[in-house]
């Protein structure tokens, strides 16, 4: 519900460039970079794969799980489907999720 009021967000990036290198609009689209990122990747890792409820925490199994949900994106992705959840689903019903790779006949 919004109450009318401004409010102010106040946000800080590091960068390795000297003092008066970057101008106003670099950091603005560094930072809408980032959030493209979190939108597209993350959001949908967090949402359809559960990953924040995951269980798995010790040595590299983390990662290596996060690999694999990325490659499940990318591969739904690069098949046409622009809803995750969707075509998981149609994976999980269709029993053929190695064809998007060519890896079955």
């Amino acid at each position: 519900m919004s109450t009318g009021r401004l409010t102010i967000e106040r946000i800080y990036v590091i960068t390795s460039l000297p003092p008066g290198a970057a101008t106003g609009a670099q950091p603005a689209s560094w930072i809408r970079g980032y959030w493209l990122i979190e939108n597209h990747l993350h959001h949908v890792r967090d949402r359809t794969f559960r990953e924040d409820d995951s269980k798995v925490r010790t040595g590299q199994l983390p990662r290596t799980m996060a690999s694999l949900r990325n490659l499940a994106i990318g591969i739904h992705r690069q098949d046409g489907h622009t809803n995750s959840a969707a075509a998981l689903r149609r994976a999980a019903r269709d029993h053929h999720p190695l064809t998007a790779l060519g890896l079955t006949g």
